[in-house]
């Protein structure tokens, strides 16, 4: 991609939502702040929460992929492959 040329276009979906009055009105708030539409902003804010409710998910998945690929090694090759020093460092004197 070129670079100052914008982003590539999401694929969006037309619906109608039911929202708390206190929330819609922050969402045309910001949307005036930023000069962008209520859709954008509320767009962010679910993508947003979405992310932070499927975090766990994906970080547990991560764990399992992890125990998986690492399940063979020793405990000593473990503490390598994390970078832990199993000899003592001796520092140089100045």
């Amino acid at each position: 991609m070129m670079s100052g040329s914008p982003p590539p276009k999401t694929k969006t979906r037309r619906t109608t939502l039911t929202l708390p009055a206190d929330s819609l009105r922050e969402a045309e708030r910001i949307a005036r702040k930023r000069n962008v539409t209520v859709s954008a902003v509320v767009a962010e804010a679910l993508a947003e929460g979405l992310r932070v409710q499927t975090a766990p998910e994906r970080a547990e998945e991560v764990l399992d992929h992890y125990r998986k690929a690492f399940s063979g090694l020793s405990e000593e090759e473990m503490m390598v492959l994390n970078g832990v020093i199993l000899e003592p460092v001796r520092r140089k004197r100045k």
